[in-house]
């Protein structure tokens, strides 16, 4: 028995009043409606969650994939996980360098090791093996789509962040998370978006993506304790709230994505806006950046 699809998808919760965000509404919007074409047709949850993050990476307009700025020693290092509700399998790249799109890399690790995650060398090689997409001239792939956005002051840490989760027609739910980690990061260093449970997470109950401060959302583990607050008798979006107001308590921002089995959605964030889509499981696509 089938059932209709859901989605949401979020393009970093760094966004900042000042700046005009027309050009990733008008993407985001349209990255929606091809991914409900794709549930329509049958697509499953973690296939559509791979490809809706590859063309959020590869538009160039998010702190992940083609957006991505170096870190301090002038190197694109890119983070990525996704997890499959269904199996519990999760995959994840963490520090990748040189490779086009690290969702795709991360999809490899979970299908083709009996692993987790791969990180640095590991990652880069393990992708070159699988003959994925290398990147040539990384000066002119690269976009640094979120300069505009880093206001943060120096010491600090400033994010961007892409993700979705989805639930397809036969109720399977999968979350996926890439990012090109905090501006000015040190070498080496990893968020928490490739990391389950912390930047992505996906089971029977719910599949949830976080963007903000990654150092934060480790340390509550952010994405599966909204699960587990689901699973105690939260509603979705109390549950999201929770995380965000605790990960607000300890003096972090961001926000996170969430999508239960029944097709609720919740969105909460502490920045001042955060960018993100959705199709509900009546048909209806919606954009939006700092409303709540």
């Amino acid at each position: 028995m089938t059932g209709r699809p859901a989605l949401i998808l979020h393009g970093g919760a760094g966004a900042r009043r000042e700046r005009d965000y027309t050009l990733e509404i008008a993407h985001m919007g349209e990255v929606v409606a091809t991914m409900k074409a794709r549930l329509d047709a049958g697509a499953s949850a973690l296939d559509v969650a791979v490809e809706t993050t590859v063309l959020l990476e590869d538009s160039g307009l998010y702190v992940a994939g083609r957006g991505a700025s170096p870190n301090l020693a002038g190197a694109y290092e890119l983070d990525a996980s996704l997890m499959d509700g269904a199996t519990r399998k999760a995959g994840a790249v963490a520090a990748l360098q040189g490779f086009r799109n690290p969702v795709v890399a991360a999809r490899a690790v979970m299908d083709r090791t009996p692993h987790v995650m791969l990180a640095g060398e590991g990652a880069a090689l393990f992708a070159l093996d699988q003959g994925l997409e290398r990147i040539g001239d990384e000066t002119a792939w690269f976009t640094q789509a979120g300069q505009g956005e880093d206001n943060h002051p120096p010491g600090t840490l400033a994010h961007g962040t892409v993700g979705c989760c989805v639930l397809d027609q036969d109720g399977r739910l999968a979350a996926a998370t890439s990012t090109a980690g905090v501006f000015g990061k040190m070498p080496g260093r990893v968020g928490d978006t490739p990391i389950p449970g912390a930047g992505s997470w996906a089971d029977g109950r719910v599949a949830v993506s976080g963007t903000g401060q990654g150092e934060y959302f480790i340390r509550v583990a952010a994405c599966v304790q909204v699960s587990w607050r689901v699973g105690a008798g939260q509603t979705l979006a109390e549950a999201g709230r929770a995380v965000i107001d605790e990960i607000g308590g300890m003096g972090g921002d961001g926000g996170l994505i969430a999508l239960d089995r029944d097709g609720n959605i919740a969105a909460p964030f502490n920045s001042q806006g955060m960018k993100r889509a959705w199709l509900t499981r009546d048909g209806e696509i919606g954009v939006e950046v700092f409303g709540r």
